[in-house]
């Protein structure tokens, strides 16, 4: 899902939504501008009586008041909407994908052609389905037999297609997605109406997103200043009506300016935005391709301090390559790599290939014609670990160490202590030694390499400087793994971890206060998913992994989880920017506004006109256009979040209050006068 931007029909789109949300059942949802749409129902009301006859103020002047009032609630509504306009885009081009197709539901796995034909929303949890090259899968399900091709350029905006096959941990398919190549069959693992892409819209849309844990927090100190401000303001009705008796001099002030003061003070700019700036936040994880299951998931990773990254696929390239031949006393390396290649030629691994393309390029030895070889390959098992060929009267054995010496030995052979050196060494260089015997006979070491990842190191150092641990997750022995942990510059890992030795590290970071967050794809990752805070999984993943998850990574891109952090932060960022803003505002306004109101009873308080405002009627005008402005001028920014920075919390937060909260206090005192000059050249107050 790539972002729509800001065209020119979602704009039209956020115009209309704003003045839908104008409805009271609406409004009730945001408890600080809900006090603005009362006040211009009243203003309103108050300009209504005045035409009668009945004045708190002058019709013009209380007519400009709740026009300003109403706009400040549209303003609100607009910066909310846009926000949704970009995620309503989204699901739409995700709404394309979603249709009924005919689906083959079969009564028997072994035979495809015993089927019944059915509308895919017919489809329940537990059936089996055959889809054939050409054809939409129609619910999200576990591949259970075949393997195919597979365009999910529809979810994941990205044309290169994938590979799906039963067993291992890219079984998972995802309902909209079509089957380029080949045959699948499939369980459904989800009801009509309740599938990943069902949840992706409603997620997108915003009708899934609920208020997360900080926003709530947020809203309730909003709330109170509100509250505070509501007692302020209403004792100042009776106060300057009683003051102004027994000084015999001015007027109370009016009902009308009283309902723009409190406007003016209370936290209307971040309680405006505070919604917008929610929605951006799970927008912008939506545009790196990650799904949220929810809000509150975005927010820890703002906070998370530890990170477990898997080795393979996130931290190296994931395919171990061949970098050397190291032979034993008696061979030379050309007659290792020869051997090495012939053992090869039907390994169809990316090892294997590595092996033959190293033995090419240092020795010119070309592909063999395997026909005239006559040749029986042994395929590698588990149980033996070794692969390679018999051939012409030869037998030549690559494997894991312990299983060629045993191979060796059994031949009645001899291991010789110069390999055992070699394959130790291979490991502790952090790479993956394979021994190579021909006729009973060790020839040497093939040094497989774990390649890192470019920019990995410098990656992790960023992390570092942010206050977060990274920590790598293996299933290498420690030597190998300790090496490799140490080129890519991790703090810390896990060797020959299972999944209970997974889910105990991060129950003992969690138990010492950390935030933790990891990424996994495998059944075997679930225990662990399901214990982090932050817990990312595959899309190619298993069924199991995208349960216990809470986001989904639709690229299935393991380092994702790094920018997931980033936005997380920003987020976090973002608020806490703008609502230092709003505060500062409201106690600039506050000074300046507030001494001009008793100018007629107090003349005395005109020495603490710093602003130098014309009259109150100016004062309150100014200030209440200018906090409908700051809204609009603040909306980029709530919806591009502040410019990420990778700084220590500490840090961030004295630049926040260096930047917005000066910034809080010096913009109403230069644009409410500016506001107020230009009233005052235009004869309007």
């Amino acid at each position: 899902m790539k972002e729509s931007g800001y065209n020119k029909n979602i704009l039209i789109d956020a115009i209309r939504q704003s003045f839908k949300k104008l409805a009271p059942k609406i409004q009730v949802k945001n408890p600080v501008m809900l006090v603005v749409y009362i006040g211009a129902v009243l203003t309103t009301g108050l300009y209504i009586l005045s035409l009668a006859g009945i004045k708190d103020e002058s019709a013009g002047y209380t007519l400009v008041i709740a026009l300003i009032l109403w706009f400040t609630v549209l303003f609100a509504n607009f910066a909310e909407a846009i926000a949704e306009g970009r995620g309503r885009a989204q699901a739409d081009s995700l709404k394309s994908a979603r249709k009924d197709v005919k689906a083959r539901k079969l009564k028997t796995v072994s035979n495809p052609e015993d089927y019944t034909e059915v509308v895919s929303n017919t489809l329940k949890k537990g059936d089996i389905v055959y889809v054939k090259a050409g054809e939409q899968i129609p619910m999200d399900g576990e591949v259970i037999d075949g393997a195919a091709s597979v365009d999910e350029s529809a979810i994941t905006g990205e044309s290169a297609p994938v590979i799906r096959e039963s067993g291992g941990d890219r079984s998972a398919v995802t309902g909209g997605t079509s089957v380029l190549s080949d045959w699948l069959i499939i369980k459904i693992t989800a009801e009509a109406g309740e599938s990943f892409l069902d949840k992706m819209i409603a997620m997108v849309e915003g009708a899934a997103r609920k208020k997360t844990p900080n926003e709530i927090a947020l809203q309730i100190l909003l709330v109170t200043l509100t509250i505070i401000f509501l007692v302020v303001t209403g004792t100042l009705l009776p106060f300057s009506a009683f003051v102004s008796r027994q000084a015999g001099s001015g007027s109370a002030i009016s009902i009308t300016n009283v309902i723009a003061l409190l406007v003016c003070l209370a936290p209307t700019t971040i309680g405006a935005l505070l919604s917008s700036i929610g929605i951006a936040g799970m927008s912008r994880l939506n545009q790196a391709n990650v799904l949220a299951m929810s809000g509150r998931a975005i927010e820890a990773a703002g906070d998370v301090d530890v990170l477990l990254l898997d080795k393979t696929g996130t931290i190296t390239l994931g395919n171990r390559q061949a970098s050397e031949f190291f032979p034993v006393k008696g061979i030379s390396e050309e007659e290792l790599a020869d051997a090495a290649q012939l053992s090869s030629l039907a390994d169809e691994t990316a090892e294997g290939r590595s092996i033959v393309v190293l033995a090419k390029e240092k020795f010119n030895i070309r592909s063999r014609d395997i026909s005239k070889l006559k040749a029986n390959f042994i395929a590698f098992t588990a149980k033996t670990r070794m692969s390679g060929i018999d051939y012409q009267g030869n037998e030549i054995r690559k494997g894991a160490a312990e299983a060629v010496k045993a191979y060796v030995l059994e031949k009645g052979g001899e291991y010789p202590k110069q390999c055992e050196e070699i394959v130790k060494k291979v490991a502790v260089d952090g790479g993956t030694p394979l021994v190579v015997a021909k006729n009973g006979r060790v020839m040497g070491v093939v040094y497989l390499k774990d390649i890192v990842k470019n920019g990995v190191k410098e990656r992790f150092e960023d992390l570092r400087k942010m206050g977060i641990k990274t920590i790598m997750i293996t299933g290498d022995n420690p030597m190998t793994a300790a090496a490799i942990a140490a080129e890519a510059g991790v703090d810390d890992f896990l060797a020959e971890a299972t999944p209970e030795a997974k889910l105990s590290l991060i129950r003992d970071y969690q138990s010492k206060g950390h935030l933790v967050a990891m990424t996994g794809d495998g059944t075997n990752d679930a225990p662990a998913l399901a214990q982090a805070d932050v817990a990312v999984a595959m899309n190619t993943g298993t069924q199991a992994a995208k349960e216990a998850g809470n986001m989904v990574d639709l690229d299935s891109s393991p380092t994702k989880l790094i920018d997931i952090v980033r936005i997380g932060k920003q987020l976090l960022m973002t608020r806490g920017a703008l609502t230092t803003f709003s505060v500062a505002n409201d106690v600039a306004k506050y000074f300046a506004i507030i001494p001009v109101l008793f100018f007629g009873i107090f003349p005395q308080l005109t020495a603490l006109n710093i602003m130098g405002f014309t009259n109150s009627k100016s004062a309150i005008l100014s200030a209440i256009i200018y906090n409908a402005l700051i809204i609009i001028a603040l909306i980029p920014l709530s919806l591009k979040g502040v410019k990420y920075r990778e700084l220590p919390a500490g840090k961030l937060l004295k630049r926040n209050i260096m930047i917005y909260g000066l910034g809080g206090i010096i913009a109403p005192f230069i644009f409410i006068k500016l506001i107020d000059i230009l009233l005052t050249a235009l004869n309007l107050v």
